[in-house]
C-alpha cells in the first residue's frame, strides 16, 4: 500500500525520485492522471484498469460520464520508473497541478497523490478541523471487517 506524505523536488526534467517505501510497487510501471483536487493521481495498473472499467460501466448518454471519461483517460500516462528510480511527470499534468521545484507524495492506499506543498496545506487545514470532520464524515459508512 501507498502510505503516508513525503516531499520531493522535481528537476528541470519534471523527474522527482520516488520514495524507498514506493518504489518496488512502482517499479513495473503506473499511471498518472490528473485528480480531482489540481492534484495528480499516481495508479498501479491494476488499480487503474479497474478505475477504467467502473468509469465505462457507466451510461455513455449522459454528458457527467463523458467529461469524468475525459478527466481520468484524457489526461493519463502511462509511465515508467527509470533506473535510478525517478519517474517523469509530463509537462501539461505539471502545468495542470501548478508544481514547481517542490512536490508533496501523499500515499491513499491503492495509489498514490502528488501535490504542490501550497494547495497541500489548504487540505491539511480541513483535515485537521476536527470540529469539521465530524459532521463532514458523519453521513459515510465506514466498516472495519
Amino acid at each position: 500500500m501507498f502510505l503516508g506524505k513525503f516531499s520531493g523536488k522535481l528537476d528541470a526534467n519534471n523527474r522527482f525520485l520516488v520514495p524507498p517505501g514506493f518504489r518496488e510497487r512502482v517499479a513495473s510501471g503506473v499511471y498518472i492522471a490528473q485528480g480531482f483536487d489540481q492534484n495528480l493521481q499516481v495508479l498501479m495498473a491494476d488499480a487503474f484498469q479497474e478505475l477504467h472499467r467502473r468509469v465505462m460501466s457507466l451510461n455513455l448518454a449522459d454528458p457527467l460520464t463523458r467529461l469524468l471519461l475525459r478527466m481520468i483517460l484524457g489526461t493519463a500516462s502511462e509511465i515508467k520508473m527509470d533506473k535510478s528510480g525517478f519517474i517523469v511527470i509530463p509537462s501539461e499534468l505539471k502545468d495542470y497541478a501548478d508544481l514547481h521545484e517542490e512536490i508533496l507524495l501523499i500515499g491513499q492506499g491503492e495509489y498514490f497523490e502528488i501535490w504542490a506543498p501550497d494547495l497541500w496545506s489548504k487540505q491539511e487545514i480541513q483535515l485537521k478541523d476536527v470540529e469539521a470532520n465530524s459532521s463532514r464524515f458523519s453521513t459515510l459508512t465506514v466498516a472495519i471487517r
